[in-house]
């Protein structure tokens, strides 16, 4: 059996005990079935992972003792910040789980003229926590060591305006430019439409940004493949995949 990893959204430091929170405990000793003496991997986004044993059960709570830190060497080289295009329910889980998984740095909900989803005041709260709550789960699950940043969602026109430096691309299934043909970047920024695609006005809109028109491929994918789609082009072309 693999031995499970677990996000905890605190400071760790190598040989101390401390009880989990009760929703990480009930996870531990509910779901995975843990007992005292199983062996687990704590990680907090500081870029270690601690080797950790279930020490006893206090209640509902999880004991726990750390190990020594160690740096696996799991992190992307490429930078990649994503806006994704909203879209309704498991397609929007899919396209924030896919891109964590393939290492994705950054994510920002585009809101964007087809977008269908309507978010607002306490609705949209507890869709950014499931969004959190996607985003953390792909990461223990990957064997990530930080988690991917998740901004506010944000107007297509202030995100693609929003200055970089980076390399800035924008996903067109028309666009003449080959994902193949452009130079070697590391620090990009990609947009990708929601459920129906950008509108024409829309990739002119990054195109005047400094956005980058292209295309991977002579298929029309789903917003939710193309993100996992580029992202792995990136990674196959100028990242890790070749590792």
């Amino acid at each position: 059996m693999r031995t499970p990893r677990c996000h905890v959204a605190h400071s760790l430091d190598p040989d101390c005990q401390f009880e989990l929170d009760p929703e990480r405990s009930h996870y531990l000793l509910r779901v995975l079935r843990l007992k005292p003496g199983d062996l687990l991997i704590l990680f907090n986004g500081d870029g270690c992972e601690y080797p950790a044993r279930l020490v006893d059960m206090e209640g509902k709570r999880a004991r726990i003792r750390t190990g020594s830190p160690r740096r696996p060497d799991v992190e992307s080289p490429l930078h990649i910040e994503l806006g994704q295009g909203i879209s309704r329910g498991e397609r929007m889980d899919w396209a924030l789980q896919k891109s964590v998984e393939l290492g994705v740095a950054a994510i920002t909900p585009i809101w964007a003229a087809r977008t269908e989803v309507r978010l607002s005041g306490t609705r949209l709260d507890k869709r950014l926590a499931h969004w959190r709550g996607v985003i953390r789960s792909a990461c223990e699950q990957s064997g990530r060591l930080c988690l991917p940043t998740l901004s506010a969602p944000a107007p297509l026109g202030a995100w693609c305006k929003y200055e970089t430096g980076m390399r800035k691309l924008v996903l067109a299934p028309d666009a003449k430019q080959r994902l193949t043909e452009l130079e070697p970047a590391h620090r990009l920024r990609v947009l990708i439409g929601p459920e129906g695609g950008l509108e024409e006005n829309e990739i002119e809109t990054a195109r005047a940004a400094g956005f980058t028109p292209v295309r991977i491929g002579p298929r029309v994918l789903r917003t939710e493949t193309a993100a996992a789609a580029v992202i792995a082009a990136l990674q196959t072309l100028w990242g890790d995949f070749g590792r």
